[in-house]
């Protein structure tokens, strides 16, 4: 079971919060490096957020011999060292016992740096603020040794950000930096992963992913002045789904579209809806066509059971993804699902049945759990995106997590309810969706 006392969800939404306390820095033009592998996925947000370039310095931390959780210094690219000599000495290490452990991880990290940049060049930091982002600290041994090296290429200003640490963190590493960041600094600290939910292990194919798309994606921002027309138009089509049923729904189509993303609406909602509209128009902003499509007509909405029945909304669905692969304008386009509500049900069951052709899923404050036995069969990339306050559906999308067997993710938005209501909530789901789409534009995923 989660633990309802962690302070993060995953280090993704640790990052977001991370990136909203740094955003003073934009103006300096800052490069994010990561010390890999946890602090990737922390500061690919940061990265996508700020607008910056990412890049990792790969750092070892170096452990007692006879306990290699116990750090007693660290090694970083470019044969840099930090010892605390007074830890080793006072433990009985001797010079040879600790060259043996140093030569151990110097060939882990000459490993790790083929791997993550191959014979491609670090990003130059010369003359820049570098924001050094981690997933967490303890004692700061791999964070002072990565200074060090990034000192010695250029870099003018180091702040050091990362989401936790023990009491005292920005007082006592002020000395090696030029500003530390740490959101939370718990008493009783007793490692960097309790305070997370989700820790599980960041392998090195995804480091390369995330580096990959920090170099080669510009920033998915929804900017305050958007291009003058993105957007061709909206207009407003008809499906019939079955003999005698008429659904309308609202489309609309960049003049440079990526994708298409059909919107499945639930409870009590419409294409109508000011939340789902406002996603919308951001995603067209993104480069996404959107339809958003009433998947019952006002008779049918009037019973409320009408709204639970799955099964009719997610073949509904399936009927407005088969009418666009009959639009001469739309059907080259890859297909996505955002379901809100019980829509997120219908449109995992829709995706379950279609499979590949479905690029990817997202579910706002959705009920995927009303999808039951369809879950397993779920194919399609699935993002989960729950309010932080928003409890009990926050329970029954990690009920539901537990059944996908596709990739997936939670994401949560801090202090957000059901409605997504709080100041900037709903752009934050915009920006996640976006995120999530552009991720999964081909369909080799």
């Amino acid at each position: 079971m989660p633990n309802r006392l962690a302070l993060f969800a995953d280090r993704d939404e640790a990052g977001r919060r991370l990136a909203a306390a740094l955003e003073h820095f934009r103006d300096r033009d800052p490069v994010v490096i990561a010390l890999p592998r946890g602090g990737v996925p922390v500061a690919f947000e940061v990265a996508r957020l700020l607008g910056a370039p990412l890049d990792v310095l790969v750092v070892r931390k170096i452990g007692a011999p006879f306990n290699p959780e116990y750090g007693i210094g660290a090694i970083a690219e470019g044969g840099f060292r930090f010892f605390r000599r007074d830890d080793h000495e006072l433990i009985g290490v001797s010079t040879a016992e600790l060259e043996a452990v140093v030569q151990s991880e110097t060939t882990e990290l000459e490993r790790r740096r083929l791997a993550y940049r191959g014979d491609r060049e670090p990003l130059s930091v010369e003359g820049r603020t570098v924001i050094l982002v981690d997933d967490g600290v303890a004692t700061g041994g791999t964070a002072i040794v990565a200074a060090a090296a990034l000192r010695a290429r250029g870099a003018t200003e180091i702040v050091l950000a990362v989401p936790v640490g023990p009491p005292g963190t920005e007082r006592r590493l002020a000395s090696d930096f030029d500003e530390v960041v740490c959101l939370e600094q718990p008493d009783g600290f007793a490692g960097v992963g309790r305070f997370y939910i989700d820790f599980s292990a960041t392998s090195d194919a995804e480091v390369v992913h995330l580096l990959g798309l920090g170099r080669d994606v510009p920033p998915l921002r929804v900017t305050a002045d958007p291009p003058a027309d993105p957007v061709a138009g909206e207009r407003t089509i008809e499906i019939e789904p079955e003999p005698n049923v008429l659904l309308e729904g609202d489309l609309r189509v960049p003049l440079v579209a990526r994708g298409l993303v059909i919107f499945s609406h639930g409870a009590g909602s419409s294409r109508k809806s000011p939340r789902n509209r406002a996603v919308a128009e951001q995603l067209n902003e993104a480069g996404f066509a959107t339809l958003l499509l009433d998947l019952l007509t006002p008779i049918e909405a009037g019973e409320r059971a009408n709204v639970f029945d799955i099964g009719m909304l997610a073949a509904r669905l399936m009927a407005a993804t088969r009418w666009i692969g009959d639009e001469e304008d739309l059907r080259n386009l890859p297909v996505f699902y955002f379901g809100a509500s019980t829509g997120a049900a219908a449109a995992l069951r829709a995706a379950a049945h279609i499979g590949a052709e479905i690029h990817a899923v997202v579910s706002r404050g959705g009920r995927p759990d009303l999808a039951a036995d369809a879950l397993d069969q779920v194919r399609s990339p699935t993002l989960l995106i729950v309010g932080g306050a928003d409890w009990q559906v926050l329970g029954l999308n990690e009920q539901a997590a537990e059944r996908l067997r596709c990739r997936h993710q939670i994401a949560i938005v801090p202090g957000a309810g059901h409605l997504f209501e709080e100041p900037g909530a709903l752009d934050l789901v915009a920006q996640l969706a976006a995120e999530w789409f552009s991720r999964f534009l081909s369909a080799e995923r």
